[in-house]
């Protein structure tokens, strides 16, 4: 029932900001392995990206990818909370006294976080390709011709075999190990403080809310570098034998886009990352929490 509860909530959060994460990618694309300005910039800020991807694409362009991104929250995020809550039920996250142990939860967040990663890599892989698709005129990064999910999963299967799939997902340990300790440990112990704190009753939703803004914060510092780099290396285009044209590797990615564009080139789309990251952690922590203690009550 946790993992089932996870992936609902999950998904919950991502009907509200899958438009925010076709922003974030697009962003994240722009200018690739490119210096500032030796490039046509289509997205001057997530505000004008929103504003020009809906109005050259519409309502369509701004939720492209949002089956495999409720498919992958459901997985990844059923998994990854599931496997969290199940840990903090046997007691694992938390030290003899009874508190949160940080270094725990930093541990079990990370391995729930990879277990849950790696798993749902190849919706993750489908989601990036179709989410970077865009019309000529504000296209950018490579640009994949796939009609849907279905068919995604088919061509990929077809040009590189089933391992195909699993392209890319060594780029989801770093990114949801890293990510996941980070929100399940600072939501684990923004929460218990906001409790000791007595500024709300104890089973109050504002408590699982005001966890959950303090966490968006710590999330998305935390996690835009490895989401950049992650986001690149799903969406490169690749030879025939299923290699990476652009990115040889995991740390050959992250120091190329080092070099050729600073290190905010890792912090590229960040306003945009925050504004997705952020009402997606708040949201999708908020209903995990509340859909588990509607649970026990009615157990």
């Amino acid at each position: 029932m946790d993992f089932f509860l996870s992936g609902v909530a999950a998904c919950g959060a991502c009907v509200f900001t899958n438009p925010l994460e076709v922003v974030k990618t697009r962003m994240q694309l722009q200018g690739e392995l490119r210096g500032r300005g030796s490039y046509r910039v289509h997205y001057r800020n997530v505000f004008h990206a929103f504003w020009t991807i809906g109005r050259v694409e519409g309502v369509r362009g701004l939720q492209r990818g949002l089956a495999p991104g409720l498919v992958y929250q459901f997985v990844m995020n059923g998994i990854r909370l599931g496997s969290y809550a199940g840990l903090e039920a046997c007691g694992y996250v938390h030290a003899a006294d009874g508190r949160v142990s940080t270094a725990r939860a930093a541990a079990a967040g990370a391995a729930a976080g990879v277990a849950g990663g790696v798993t749902g890599s190849p919706i993750y892989l489908v989601k990036t390709h179709l989410q970077s698709q865009a019309t000529s005129s504000i296209a950018v990064g490579h640009q994949y011709q796939h009609r849907g999910m279905v068919h995604a999963l088919v061509a990929i299967c077809r040009q590189h075999g089933f391992m195909g799939l699993w392209r890319g997902a060594f780029a989801a340990v770093p990114r949801t190990s890293v990510g996941s300790a980070a929100q399940l440990t600072s939501f684990s112990t923004v929460k218990e403080t906001v409790v000791d704190l007595q500024v709300f009753s104890t089973n109050s939703w504002l408590v699982s809310l005001s966890a959950g803004m303090v966490t968006s914060v710590v999330v998305v510092f935390a996690m835009t570098p490895f989401d950049v780099v992650s986001t690149r290396l799903y969406n490169q285009p690749v030879d025939h034998m299923g290699k990476g044209l652009l990115y040889r590797s995991y740390v050959d990615c992250f120091s190329k886009t080092m070099r050729t564009e600073g290190m905010m080139g890792l912090y590229k789309g960040l306003g945009a990352s925050y504004f997705r990251l952020g009402p997606h952690t708040i949201l999708s922590l908020f209903f995990w929490d509340e859909l588990r203690k509607l649970y026990q009550s009615h157990r």
